[in-house]
């Protein structure tokens, strides 16, 4: 008996896909990371947020758009608006029952870009 992947756990491509879009959702309506999306091609967003989030579980995806760092050099996040995503996200993970750990996963695999996210062309 094999056992089930972390992808297979948050119900593969359309389970990760339905949390990836709360996700977007609750960023949008978030009175601090709302104005970031203002211009922002949302379904774009929802698409590779998807793609990254089912490789790194595991899944067969494969995330290939720009590299982390380049596309949010023009975003000028702070660290406490990283704080906030990932409030965010664990909220809503939780909404969704995901197990404690699979969430600290799923965490883990976006909190480990916050320098990228938090470059500057001039770094």
């Amino acid at each position: 008996m094999t056992k089930e992947t972390l992808y297979e756990r948050l119900g593969g491509r359309d389970g990760i896909s339905a949390v990836v879009d709360e996700f977007y959702d609750r960023l949008v309506e978030d009175e601090s990371l709302g104005p970031f999306f203002e211009d922002a091609d949302l379904e774009r967003l929802r698409r590779t947020q998807t793609d990254f989030l089912c490789e790194a579980a595991g899944g067969p995806e494969t995330y290939d758009a720009e590299p982390v760092r380049e596309a949010h050099l023009h975003v000028p996040f702070t660290e406490a608006h990283i704080a906030r995503a990932v409030e965010i996200l664990s909220e809503t993970l939780d909404e969704y029952e995901v197990p404690d750990e699979d969430a600290e996963k799923v965490v883990q695999a976006i909190a480990q870009y916050q320098d990228e996210l938090l470059a500057r062309p001039d770094d």
